[in-house]
């Protein structure tokens, strides 16, 4: 495994941390660190607006290679999402699961604990689970180097492993790694993650319309090749 350059992986920091905003969102609410509500209008708003405004600047500045990296990550972590929900639902509908998160957090981000859920609130809780995949499509785009993309499985497997130990779970009364619920729990939680990597690396490097190299032939628009944003990015 080819590591990123200590510099080029300092400049995508701001980045990195822009895209995890969405996906601590729902574990600081469960942690008593603010409502989802609240969150979803202070934290995961503003980093999206943020990873926005960025891609649209890294282009316009030239850095061709990290808007690339973030555009195409995005696409693919929100697409294997669709993997994981091939392997969750199920399991929720089969009793595998305590309940149906996006659902849940649905409910949350618009406020409606009291009331239930709602047709606006179950599309939004799905809207924020997809946006989720994108933001750790982008995270793993941008950290992964010139790492191979099956990386994108131990990778997934590991935000699985960190959803089974976080507060979310504790918060559902099923015990840490969900113990008090049955081993299908965890089985079902791991399955889906691995689902999400293993699309997540077939997608990684599919090409998207508007892809160009590093060095165009004849375009006349150059990129940053020797900038420490484009230093350590994967070579395709």
């Amino acid at each position: 495994m080819k590591r990123m350059d200590w510099q080029a992986l300092a400049a995508r920091l701001p980045l990195v941390i822009a895209a995890a905003a969405a996906p601590v969102a729902f574990p600081l609410c469960q942690m008593g660190i603010g409502s989802l509500h609240t969150l979803g209008l202070e934290l995961i708003l503003p980093a999206a607006v943020f990873l926005m405004g960025a891609f649209i600047i890294l282009r316009i500045l030239g850095y061709r290679e990290v808007a690339r990296l973030m555009l195409r990550g995005g696409i693919a972590g929100a697409v294997a999402t669709l993997a994981l929900e091939a392997v969750r639902y199920p399991g929720f509908k089969l009793g595998f699961m305590p309940g149906n998160l996006p659902e849940l957090m649905g409910v949350l981000l618009l406020n409606r604990f009291a009331l239930g859920p709602s047709v606006p609130s179950t599309l939004a809780g799905f809207g924020y689970h997809f946006w989720d995949g994108a933001c750790f499509g982008i995270i793993f785009a941008l950290l992964r180097g010139r790492a191979s993309k099956w990386w994108a499985i131990p990778y997934a497997l590991a935000i699985g492993v960190g959803f089974l130990g976080s507060p979310v779970v504790q918060a559902l009364g099923v015990g840490l790694f969900g113990r008090d619920f049955g081993w299908h729990f965890a089985a079902t939680v791991l399955t889906a993650h691995a689902a999400f990597g293993a699309a997540l690396g077939a997608l990684i490097e599919l090409r998207i319309h508007g892809d160009r190299s590093q060095a165009a032939v004849g375009t006349g628009v150059a990129t940053k090749p020797s900038s420490i944003l484009s230093n350590g990015g994967s070579k395709e």
